[in-house]
């Protein structure tokens, strides 16, 4: 995005922050209730470290649950769409794993493992990375041109050959979508995951701690470093997906 089309959605956000605060001045709603955005940023600035050390529990196991859900949603992508009937067979499946619940899920996984763990919150977000991954990738692999099947076929190259020449390559463009989709599933389901239980290292379980003392303003002010743990995990897919398919850039206007 340039900075031409970032001025406008920053503007809005300015004014958006600018009548949030009048708001909270002129008494129109209660701090307790909503605290001002000045009083989060003081909490913000005040609580740094410890939003920064929250922010990495919270960001390691999205990062690790993202890896593993989206390496597993290509690898299955790949061997579901060499047949067609088991294809669109797989699709319902994973919609079904991509309806459980955070809420119901997490705690489940909490009890299966040790309190010390940070393996489930991981499931949970590989889960919650698999399904975006899976269904944008099995999308592009059914794109590829007759013609490109005709000539791979022409110098009889094997599946694998076909795959990492054609297939792959020309899924780029639906992989990335749903690697931009999950970036920021996966900072929600990490975040949500520590709402129930297990380690209390990451922002969701500050988020709970702070809002059960009443200390909204923290409490908020952490909410902000998960928003921006979400942007980064997303500008960082945004750079990767550049990186990979430079001439997209170039194209476009």
């Amino acid at each position: 995005m340039s900075l031409r089309a970032a001025g406008p959605p920053i503007a809005v956000g300015l004014a958006g922050l600018a009548l949030w605060e009048a708001t909270v001045r002129l008494g129109r709603v209660a701090s307790y209730v909503l605290p001002a955005p000045s009083a989060i940023a003081d909490q913000f600035w005040a609580s740094r470290a410890v939003v920064l050390s929250a922010g990495l529990a919270s960001g390691t196991n999205a990062l690790i649950g993202l890896l593993a859900g989206s390496v597993l949603g290509v690898l299955v992508a790949l061997a579901v769409s060499r047949l067609r009937l088991l294809s669109e067979v797989s699709v319902p499946l994973a919609a079904l794993v991509n309806a459980l619940p955070i809420i119901a899920l997490a705690p489940v996984l909490n009890n299966m493992f040790d309190a010390a763990s940070s393996v489930p919150r991981r499931i949970v977000v590989g889960l919650v990375a698999f399904f975006p991954v899976f269904v944008n990738t099995l999308r592009g692999l059914r794109q590829v041109q007759p013609i490109h099947q005709e000539l791979m076929a022409s110098y009889a190259a094997g599946g694998w050959t076909f795959a990492r020449l054609v297939r792959l390559p020309g899924a780029l463009p639906f992989v990335f979508t749903g690697l931009r989709q999950a970036s920021s599933l996966a900072v929600i389901a990490a975040v949500v995951a520590e709402y129930f239980g297990g380690l209390q290292d990451g922002l969701g379980a500050r988020i709970t701690s702070a809002a059960s003392l009443t200390a909204y303003p923290r409490a908020w002010a952490f909410v902000v470093g998960a928003c921006l743990l979400g942007l980064v995990f997303y500008l960082t897919t945004l750079l990767l997906e550049r990186l990979a398919m430079p001439w997209r850039t170039r194209i476009s206007p």
